[in-house]
């Protein structure tokens, strides 16, 4: 009778699905990899974008930089990353993944070195413009490296783990910073690098063993026609690019000279808004695995769209630390949700998944840097009104749930 019941529970047990890997049954390796994953996105997207920011004043103050430049400096960043999204899949198939991102590791911490000197704008430019460049790669591999060794069941929090990276430097860009500062600008940078080279050997040894994808499924994933789900995909994630850019960019100079309550106040709702972005994802990544990528990221849009427009309904203190908390969370927080829905849409192509996430990485990075841009033109234009910018980010994620309750509307007729 024992014997017959085991028997059953054996032949009743379920199969994997179909492209999961044996290590996917094992939760230890799949956590050294979101390690891995975690330093870095904290690495080159965290610290080699984010830490620019607190350092800014600085670099005016000590003449290294006029005000001017440092803000073509800053830009540098973003057409590096635009650089880097469009560029990973040929680094990748070149060198191979692991190596990419180890490699991208390596050349954002020589960058925090090469940039402790001010030796030419061009010179700071292209080391800007290459950190940058870390950034888009990261952004575009580390999940895709990491994401096939993990269960379906935790995919949406072991994305979450891998992007806390992001709000990581954002929160240190408020705090770390600062500290650094009071050693002088010069050691302000090369603690970073310090911190980024420790970050970069404590990972090394950590990513996943990579597989070879076969040359017919490479040719598959070519010719594979995207679902109408995952062309809107790229759009809505686009649209949501749009609705970071206000807080991002504006949210401390709206506090400081906006309200008239300084920079202190300012710095304050930055570090608020790194708190949020170390802890979203991890949240909305828990959320997608419970309810499923689709309705989660929906609820997504909603709730972010009436974090980016309350500073348009109230200014009071209690909204702006909501708004700042919130938009924080859904920096890095949507991407999760993306990379889950994406999984969802394309289920059973490792290869083509890979390829929708470098596209909608790229869609990601043409919107922020046409909003950048775009919302500072507007800005001038305006006679600095903050409102109309939030305003406008609002309605960028409104029109990407508009978009997703169309479609889930035109498929459910058809």
């Amino acid at each position: 009778m024992t014997k017959t019941t085991t028997k059953q529970r054996i032949e009743t047990r379920p199969h994997p699905r179909p492209g999961s890997s044996s290590q996917q049954t094992s939760p230890k390796p799949s956590w050294r990899y979101a390690v891995a994953g975690l330093f870095a996105s904290l690495v080159g997207l965290g610290l080699a974008r984010f830490s620019y920011t607190p350092l800014i004043p600085a670099l005016i103050a000590a003449k290294w930089f006029s005000a001017s430049d440092v803000v073509y400096l800053g830009a540098a960043n973003l057409a590096g990353y635009l650089a880097g999204a469009l560029a990973a899949r040929a680094v990748a198939t070149r060198i191979g993944a692991v190596r990419a991102l180890q490699a991208m590791m390596l050349l954002a911490t020589l960058s925090f070195f090469a940039s402790s000197a001010p030796v030419s704008f061009i010179w700071y430019f292209a080391w800007r413009f290459l950190s940058g460049l870390t950034g888009g790669i990261i952004m575009v591999l580390a999940a895709s490296v990491i994401l096939p060794h993990t269960s379906a069941a935790r995919r949406g929090i072991v994305g979450g783990v891998i992007f806390a990276g992001v709000g990581l430097g954002v929160a240190a860009s408020g705090t770390l910073v600062p500290l650094l500062l009071r050693q002088g600008l010069q050691q302000s940078w090369y603690g970073l690098g310090v911190l980024s080279a420790l970050l970069t050997l404590a990972s090394w040894w950590n990513w996943p063993a990579e597989a070879k994808s076969d040359t017919a499924s490479s040719h598959q994933a070519k010719r594979h026609q995207a679902s109408p789900a995952a062309r809107a995909l790229l759009i809505q994630y686009g649209l949501n690019a749009v609705a970071l850019v206000p807080h991002m960019v504006f949210i401390v100079d709206f506090v400081a000279r906006g309200l008239g309550q300084g920079i202190g106040a300012g710095s304050y709702y930055w570090v608020l808004y790194g708190l949020g972005a170390i802890v979203g994802p991890l949240v909305t990544g828990h959320l997608g695995d419970r309810t499923g990528f689709g309705p989660a990221l929906r609820a997504a849009f909603l709730i972010e769209a009436a974090a980016v427009l309350l500073p348009t309904v109230s200014t009071a203190p209690l909204s702006l630390i909501m708004s700042s908390v919130v938009v924080g969370g859904f920096t890095p927080g949507i991407v999760p949700l993306v990379l889950g829905r994406i999984h969802e849409l394309v289920p059973h192509s490792t290869e083509q998944q890979r390829a929708t996430w470098s596209h909608v990485t790229t869609s990601f990075a043409l919107f922020q840097a046409a909003a950048a841009y775009g919302f500072s033109w507007i800005f001038a234009q305006t006679g600095g009104d903050y409102l109309v910018l939030f305003g406008l980010g609002g309605g960028a994620v409104v029109l990407a749930l508009a978009i997703d309750v169309g479609l889930g509307l035109t498929t459910r007729k058809a």
